[in-house]
């Protein structure tokens, strides 16, 4: 009994954090479940999160093709297809998932658990897109939209950085006069062949001004420059601040 009413109190503080109330709270329950719980509880297939995640995924495109095509009205088909891919890839499903602490309510198998299942982006940006096929069958295309709208398409302009972050750094070194070339080092390579994380930081001479992780090489090169340029961001508004201050 005690076990059964922490598990409710647990899903409600999840329903608090994404602004959404289920009528049936068993939904949510199914998003979370990863299929290693699944297949280690001896579950029927259909009760791991899956279906719900390719639901999710479909109302996930069509919420954020609209937002692009509204906010970008200057961009070609080509280009707009490339900006709507870049926010609903991995990488950026997995830091909202993170930014919501998803991690900690997934129900997953104790090896998955234990191999860091809770951190893997592409359980996190999964079960993301399984939230929101649980809220489009539980309340309907709205809240689904307004969750998405809320968490994924708050800064639609950051997410569009991050799509290009090389080629965005690349033009803030030159544009600062800056001689000196960027370069990106390969700081780390873990985990098995079909599941590599890779840490790549970059650098301005034998400055380090940013570093990043990601499945692929390029994903981390793309973090790693995301995080240079924020850092920059960052050192623009200090120093403006500050001349502000001063007059």
């Amino acid at each position: 009994m005690r076990t059964r009413r922490k598990a409710e109190e647990k899903l409600l503080v999840l329903e608090s954090k994404i602004g959404y109330h289920f009528s049936d709270p068993m939904i949510l329950l199914h998003s979370l479940t990863h299929s290693s719980y699944a297949n280690e509880m001896r579950l029927d297939k259909e009760k791991n999160n899956e279906r719900l995640e390719f639901l999710g995924d479909a109302v996930l495109e069509l919420v954020t093709s609209e937002a692009v095509y509204m906010e970008y009205k200057e961009l070609t088909e080509g280009d707009l297809t490339k900006l709507r891919a870049s926010i609903v890839c991995e990488q950026t499903l997995s830091k909202c998932a993170r930014d919501l602490g998803i991690g900690d309510y997934l129900l997953l198998g104790k090896g998955e658990d234990i191999s860091g299942g809770r951190n893997r982006d592409s359980i996190l940006s999964d079960t993301l897109e399984a939230i929101i096929g649980a809220i489009y069958l539980d309340g309907g295309f709205t809240n689904a939209k307004e969750f998405i709208k809320g968490f994924i398409l708050e800064d639609i302009k950051n997410k569009d950085l991050f799509f290009d972050s090389k080629t965005i750094l690349q033009e803030i070194i030159q544009n600062d006069n800056n001689k000196q070339k960027l370069r990106y080092k390969l700081v780390s390579e873990e985990g098995p062949d079909h599941n590599k994380n890779f840490t790549i930081a970059v650098y301005v001479g034998n400055d380090e001004i940013g570093c990043g992780t990601g499945r692929t090489k390029k994903a981390a090169e793309q973090e790693a420059a995301y995080q240079a340029i924020q850092s920059f961001r960052k050192k623009l508004h200090v120093t403006t601040s500050s001349k502000q201050t001063n007059s």
